[in-house]
């Protein structure tokens, strides 16, 4: 997680179950240093058996695969991501195996500091523009990108609409790292995009 800058996320709002390894193996390709599965509205059981395969995918890699709102499922990845309005991490953490990584979602600077005192291993932070995977969230601006790096020390994942065409306005207000959903998943070379991207990243 240290070395991690690029964020990715296979995104059933964006990329058809059946289309996920053949993306996956793109995004792969051009250096994605970490991915999750979000599948907003799908049954635990559909998650469990798309999980098996794309783990294999990732592991041959070295890249972690993490997968969101399911910790019943983290034996099958490398770990869980939770947000807000889900359980406890103390709670998540005790259902899942020793090592898994867990992340959290957060949407303010406090958010951002309690979310470490919990025992988070990273945090991802934002929604900094509006975007449609979080519909409702406000956007939370680029304004505290910077205190948040001064008062929490684990990985910060800046996210929410970011995409190249705004990267650098984002990594001058002080992220690190990020994570890019529709600007890799809809992308016509996903390579080439992703290694733009890291091109840009500190």
């Amino acid at each position: 997680m240290a070395r991690a800058r690029l964020y990715g996320i296979l995104d059933t709002g964006y990329c058809a179950p059946e289309a996920m390894p053949d993306v996956l193996e793109k995004m792969i390709l051009g250096g994605i240093d970490i991915v999750q599965l979000r599948a907003k509205g799908r049954t635990e059981a559909e998650v469990r058996s798309r999980l098996p395969s794309l783990h294999a995918q990732t592991s041959a890699a070295g890249i972690p695969l993490i997968v969101n709102d399911f910790p019943d499922l983290a034996e099958l990845a490398d770990g869980v991501h939770v947000g807000q309005d889900d359980a406890l991490l103390a709670t998540v953490r005790d259902a899942c195996a020793a090592g898994k990584i867990l992340g959290k979602s957060t949407h303010s600077l406090a958010q951002a500091i309690a979310a470490q005192a919990e025992g988070a291993d990273y945090i991802g932070f934002g929604p900094l523009f509006p975007t449609p995977t979080k519909a409702g969230r406000p956007a939370i601006g680029l304004e505290e990108i910077a205190a948040v790096h001064r008062s929490v020390t684990l990985p910060i994942f800046c996210i929410g609409g970011i995409k190249r065409e705004n990267l650098q306005q984002v990594i001058a207000a002080g992220a690190r790292r990020v994570v890019i959903v529709s600007g890799i998943l809809q992308a016509v070379d996903i390579p080439g995009y992703i290694s733009d991207c890291k091109a840009l990243l500190p």
